[in-house]
């Protein structure tokens, strides 16, 4: 079954429309410790050096959330006492974000079908959801669907399997949960220029999206089309390095002339197989990977100048939150919402070096 939408210049062609997910609630949750940039640069610059003031003032953020006081950083004894660190207040902002979620869903723990998790600043066995099971009441028979190592891009690509799970079941109730803490990552005696870069943008936080099949009423936007692409001999642009010190951060220059190269192409190759262009577009969600990336998305895309507004204004506001950055942007986007029929594109990258595409409708 086919769809037409859009008004007299625009004839949107959608197939399979009445099967489509529809996200019912997203809720974000940060730490209580909140610090100005320069608050950030003050508690961090005594063992990241006199360079890392530079990086953290062009980084495009302002305020930032950290899972400790600035203050408990230099006393850390290492990676198993910034795990323990993790685990704890994780599934803190982890429970806070789900209930938020599911009462603004107006649905209960026990409706919830299947759970995918994210995270990529912290190592759990058993894995977040699975501690947060019984904490909130989720049932004995909940489908646990734990993602591990796609860092950035998983907000987005969770969201991706959240569709695919739910076309597959659409009576049924889904949720996606990400929680990062990327300041307990930080590395105290690295100063090479990626840890600096990294150490002036990242900030902490967990996201959730409630998502609920199309036999099931719901107000938020449809999730219609999805796709995946990852990039080939790209594996050493973007990860970790894990060690005994914890999670070294392998970050690239070559991000933005990757993005300038393939994006744009692989963005409108999508849109037109679904007879979209990206005026089309009205809505873009854009993870917050750092103002160079930004910039280079708006420039391949031919993008005005306030598209990507909300993105900027999370980055600013919140830091990257990895994978948290698109829920939080669609978050924003939610509490504002476009008009409806309108047409929107959440797009993340990360670690493969890969991208993510996700197609929603107001």
């Amino acid at each position: 079954m086919e769809e037409i939408i859009g008004g007299a210049s625009t004839r949107v062609r959608i197939e399979n429309s009445t099967a489509d997910p529809s996200v019912a609630g997203v809720a974000v949750t940060f730490p209580p410790n909140r610090y100005t940039q320069d608050e950030t640069i003050g508690a961090l610059t005594d063992f990241a050096g006199p360079e890392f003031r530079r990086f953290a003032l062009s980084s495009g953020v302002e305020f930032r959330n950290t899972a400790l006081p600035l203050s408990r950083y230099g006393k850390l004894s290492g990676f198993t006492e910034a795990n323990d660190a993790y685990i704890e207040i994780a599934l803190d902002l982890a429970e806070q974000a789900m209930l938020a979620a599911l009462a603004q869903a107006k649905l209960e723990p026990s409706d919830v079908d299947a759970v995918f998790s994210t995270t990529v600043t912290g190592l759990s066995v058993p894995s977040l959801e699975a501690r947060l099971a019984t904490r909130i009441g989720l049932r004995q028979d909940v489908k646990r669907i734990p993602l591990f190592g796609l860092g950035c891009v998983a907000g987005a690509a969770g969201m991706a399997r959240v569709h695919d799970y739910l076309r597959a079941f659409p009576n049924e109730v889904a949720a996606l949960l990400a929680v990062e803490l990327c300041s307990l990552t930080v590395q105290r005696q690295d100063n090479s220029i990626p840890n600096l870069v990294a150490s002036s943008l990242f900030g902490d936080g967990a996201g959730v999206v409630v998502a609920t099949g199309a036999n099931r009423d719901a107000a938020g936007p449809k999730v219609l089309a999805t796709r995946s692409r990852t990039y080939p001999d790209t594996e050493d642009v973007l990860g970790w390095n894990i060690g005994s010190n914890g999670f070294g951060i392998v970050l690239s220059v070559e991000i933005s002339t990757i993005v300038e190269k393939f994006l744009g192409d692989d963005v409108r190759a999508f849109l037109a197989d679904h007879g979209l262009a990206t005026t089309d577009v009205s809505t873009w969600l854009l993870h917050a990977a750092g103002p160079k990336v930004i910039d280079a998305v708006e420039e391949v895309l031919e993008l005005p100048p306030d598209a990507l507004e909300v993105t900027r204004n999370s980055l600013r506001n919140n830091g990257n939150l990895s994978s948290v950055s698109v829920l939080d942007i669609l978050h924003a986007t939610m509490a504002d919402p476009p008009s409806p029929g309108s047409i929107g594109l959440m797009v993340a990258m990360g670690p493969g070096f890969s991208a993510e595409f996700v197609l929603l409708r107001w």
